[in-house]
């Protein structure tokens, strides 16, 4: 891991912007830390890093006022890094879909998913191995929002992520549906109702997949943006409870 800026927010959080292996990132800390922070992967949606920052900020930031740490990767195929050109074909195929009001199809929504999950989840655990080994950051660790069929795939493959907060605003290959009965870790699944780039049922029937004895849905009426403030605060309580 190779930090490449570093800047002290006025907020006290220490903002510092990395590279792994070519991936960039950017690792929140509150600082002072009297103790090894527990940390939380923040994953990002597949905006590109410098579009989605804001979003990703405000969340370190409040995470940091709790007493954790954070940290997000750019996904494979944005910002910067190089496009996947499966994924590539899929968002056209996608587009042309919902212009012309068709449904979108399994083949459609497996080319725009699957290779992003099967490259994001192995970056996210050589980037634990990193940011687990650095002072000022230790265990337990939860993954917090992005692709959700990422937080699955990382929920099930992961033991060292103890708790999750999911976005259900994503497409969901049928595949996942599988891996879900195989998550057993407490989690706590934000629903937009009105969310107009969402399978509302396929989101309930994701939910009704997974195995944890522990898992609520908080759903709120609203488009994909208008995650209102009590949603997060609950979503922070539930990172309280489980990460300290």
């Amino acid at each position: 891991m190779h930090f490449t800026s570093e800047h002290l927010l006025d907020d006290g959080v220490l903002e510092r912007a990395f590279t792994l292996g070519g991936i960039p990132g950017i690792l929140w800390t509150p600082v002072p830390a009297s103790a090894p922070a527990p940390l939380i992967l923040l994953g990002p949606p597949p905006l590109g890093l410098r579009t989605a920052y804001p979003r990703l900020a405000a969340r370190a930031r409040r995470s940091a006022a709790d007493g954790f740490a954070t940290a997000t990767l750019e996904l494979p195929g944005s910002g910067d890094r190089p496009r996947l050109p499966s994924a590539e074909q899929a968002v056209a195929d996608l587009r042309r879909a919902m212009r012309a009001g068709e449904p979108v199809g399994d083949e459609i929504i497996d080319a725009l998913v699957l290779p992003l999950v099967d490259r994001s989840v192995p970056e996210w655990q050589t980037a634990l191995d990193a940011l687990l080994a650095l002072p000022g950051i230790g265990g337990p660790v939860g993954y917090s929002g992005g692709v959700i069929s990422i937080g699955v795939r990382l929920a099930v493959v992961e033991p060292r992520v103890s708790a999750a907060v999911l976005f259900a605003g994503s497409f969901v290959p049928r595949v996942m549906f599988e891996e879900a009965r195989q998550v057993t870790i407490p989690l706590h699944v934000l629903l937009q109702w009105d969310d107009e780039g969402n399978d509302r049922q396929a989101a309930l029937d994701l939910f009704d997949a997974f195995g944890s004895e522990e898992k609520t849905l908080h759903a709120n009426m609203g488009g994909h943006t208008g995650v209102p403030q009590h949603a997060g605060d609950a979503a922070a309580r539930f990172f309280t409870r489980h990460l300290k």
